[in-house]
């Protein structure tokens, strides 16, 4: 199996995207103001990037690092205020390693020439980035994120299955497929690590878990009322743990490689697992940053979320919501829901789906330009 996508040093992109990335959240304005006068660039807005411990703006500066270097990303811009904890040179130059990168700081040239100068520079690079042309290439160049968001019961027994047969075929014909939410293994940890390839790679995965919970019980409560969520509860998932179940179902068979930090670039082919929360801002961010091309997310509700510089394909298993939110639903499994179609053969059409997306047809959220879900996980306190 092949798709046509953009050969470059660091992966295969599936999309040839110009980034406008803020350093800080305060930037946030002239990103858009630089996206703007240049529609086909992508903004990168977050609210991160300063008032954090040392360790924290080194994670949020791997983070921006990595997002830059994400293979459907052709150049980026930084935009940075001036003052922050983030090095917006240290970010540049660690990317120009690999492509082109560039700094705007605001508080050397003020709002409206940082703008302009932006502005002119992005334009330079969308001439250079149109240059580049699509290509033939195996099925093995394609890095998969899978995701599952606005959950109910027809997702642990519909469309995360089906992801999970996705997930096996990636893996059979040689690609990398990334999983996460570590919230959503809580109560499922020791099915998964089952399938660990190494005793290492399963203690890595409890001791994900195990530190989610702590940082939860340090605040005096526990997971109620944030997982699952509200929307879950009204979709027929009760527990934490009933949530997990379903949720892994997505993951598939395969061998577990390897467990990764959260915006960690996946190194390692086969199934692997990136320690993140289940919110989809940080979690598509995390994926994005570990160098997915494109991610699989299977939905009840109809969540509408996509992402600026990564296709989101939208499969769902609810018949109702796949009727009433066609806009947001790239792939309705609504047979697989009444019998008609069984889970491989669903698996088999999501998976062209994907290989579309990968040559270049847009998904549901690309068509509605929803693409602003976009943050950065962080651990520590804001200070």
């Amino acid at each position: 199996m092949m798709f046509r996508g953009f050969v470059r040093e660091g992966g295969v992109g599936v999309r040839n995207y110009v980034a406008v990335i803020c350093t800080v959240g305060c930037a946030a304005h002239v990103v858009r103001k630089i996206v703007e006068a240049n529609p086909r660039a992508k903004a990168i807005i977050h609210h991160q990037g300063c008032c954090h411990v040392p360790p924290e703006i080194s994670h949020v500066e791997k983070v921006l690092i990595n997002l830059a270097l994400n293979p459907n990303v052709h150049s980026a811009l930084f935009v940075s205020l001036g003052c922050e904890g983030v090095s917006a040179e240290k970010v540049a130059d660690e990317v120009s390693k690999f492509k082109e990168a560039e700094v705007v700081r605001i508080l050397d040239e003020g709002t409206s020439k940082a703008i302009s100068k932006g502005s002119r520079i992005v334009e330079k690079m969308l001439v250079e980035a149109e240059k580049m042309k699509r290509e033939e290439v195996a099925l093995s160049e394609l890095k998969l994120a899978i995701k599952c968001g606005g959950s109910d019961f027809t997702s642990g027994i519909v469309s995360n299955p089906v992801a999970g047969k996705v997930a096996d075929l990636i893996i059979d014909n040689g690609g990398t497929v990334i999983f996460g939410e570590t919230t959503e293994v809580i109560g499922a940890e020791h099915i998964v690590a089952r399938r660990a390839a190494s005793e290492e790679v399963a203690q890595k995965l409890y001791k994900a878990v195990e530190s989610m919970e702590q940082r939860v019980i340090a605040m005096g409560v526990d997971m109620r009322k944030g997982q699952p969520t509200p929307g879950n509860i009204r979709g027929g998932i009760t527990t934490i743990e009933e949530k997990s179940i379903g949720a892994v179902c997505k993951a598939g068979s395969s061998k577990l490689i390897d467990v990764v930090d959260y915006g960690d670039i996946v190194k390692e082919r086969g199934l692997i697992f990136m320690d993140t929360p289940g919110r989809e801002l940080e979690v598509l961010t995390g994926f994005a940053a570990g160098g997915a091309q494109i991610t699989l997310f299977t939905t009840g509700l109809g969540v509408p979320q996509g992402y600026p510089i990564m296709p989101v394909v939208k499969i769902s298993g609810n018949p109702e919501t796949c009727k009433r939110l066609s806009e947001h639903i790239d792939v309705d499994l609504g047979k697989v829901f009444y019998g008609e179609e069984s889970i491989e053969a669903a698996a088999k059409r999501v998976l062209k789906e994907i290989l579309e997306v990968a040559s270049s047809k847009k998904t549901k959220a690309e068509l509605l330009g929803y693409e602003d879900t976009v943050e950065i996980y962080v651990r520590g306190p804001v200070i």
